[in-house]
């Protein structure tokens, strides 16, 4: 039997999984939609990735990231849990030891990690608004009709790509459907659309960064070549983008569930496990936190939200 181990990234709109073995060789992996459950689609992600798994395959250890990172790693019994940033850094190191900036967008933030010698030194992330994530291309591809799948592609056979404001989704809407009601040809509105998110992500996330090469570009817009093609343009620089740069959190987790391995095994057997979360109020003093508790089996097993510490 070989040593196998398992990487979940959970992300508010996606759910990333890999298997790799002691040589950090992928074994097989799976991305699918969160759809506002990540317990559920963690059971799906598992059911997948089972199907693949090699009989001579066990499971040495578990890791979870992403925003759901603190309850899947409950579900899951995982041996490491950890942020997103430490975790795209070490997948990220793992197969690119010279990189040097990791730029990374996906479904609900963006990311930018300054690496130097091999050490994290400096990150920042946009949280707070969608405008230029995975989750705004999608609607505005929506909008024009088209498959956010073939997005990156049209806007590569733009010659003029038009100015869209995509600092705030409200206005960057408001701007397209102008365009679009003027008259500018479609693949002149998705260029500019996609130029508009490099230039918005380099002000906000990007700003006052150094951004220096060996550069990798992560999370699902990285598979949109026009995104690719305007960050090449506006950095002048040759922009990384890995097979697997949407997986890379997973990846990282992953290795470093290897790392951190405590001598056990584990079962990816969730039929017969009850996972269940119950929110309340505490009233035992003038905080009135929400509180949020965990149940394995019926079991409570973890919560939070307590300002005091008493849960």
């Amino acid at each position: 039997m070989r040593g196998c181990y398992l990487g979940v990234d959970i992300g508010s709109i996606s759910t990333k999984g890999v298997i790799i073995d002691d040589q950090n060789n992928i074994i097989t992996s799976s991305y699918i939609w969160t759809e506002g459950n990540p317990v559920k689609a963690v059971r799906n992600l598992i059911r997948i990735l089972k199907e693949e798994i090699p009989d001579d395959c066990l499971i040495k250890g578990i890791g979870t990231t992403g925003s759901a990172r603190k309850l899947i790693g409950l579900m899951l019994n995982a041996n490491i849990v950890k942020n997103e940033i430490t975790a795209h850094a070490v997948g990220t190191l793992t197969f690119y030891p010279n990189v040097r900036t990791i730029l990374e967008i996906g479904g609900q933030d963006s990311k930018i990690i300054l690496i130097r010698n091999g050490i994290i030194t400096n990150y920042a992330m946009n949280t707070l608004c969608a405008a230029g994530t995975g989750s705004f291309l999608s609607s505005q591809a929506k909008r024009l009709g088209l498959d956010v799948n073939e997005f990156g592609k049209y806007a590569l056979k733009s010659k003029n790509p038009v100015k869209i404001a995509a600092r705030c989704t409200v206005f960057a809407e408001s701007d397209l459907v102008h365009k679009a009601q003027v008259g500018y040809p479609k693949e002149d509105i998705v260029a500019g659309l996609c130029k508009s998110i490099v230039l918005n992500y380099l002000n906000n996330v990007g700003k006052g960064k150094k951004i220096e090469a060996p550069i990798i570009f992560q999370g699902g817009v990285s598979k949109n070549e026009g995104v690719v093609k305007f960050f090449k343009e506006v950095l002048n620089e040759d922009i990384i983008v890995d097979d697997n740069s949407h997986l890379m959190g997973a990846i990282g987790i992953a290795v470093l569930a290897r790392k951190n391995k405590i001598g056990k095994t584990y079962s990816l057997e969730l039929t017969n496990v009850k996972f269940d979360t119950k929110a309340m109020e505490c009233t035992r003093c003038s905080n009135n936190c929400e509180l949020l508790k965990i149940y394995r089996n019926n079991e409570l097993v973890d919560s939070w939200g307590s300002k005091c510490g008493k849960y």
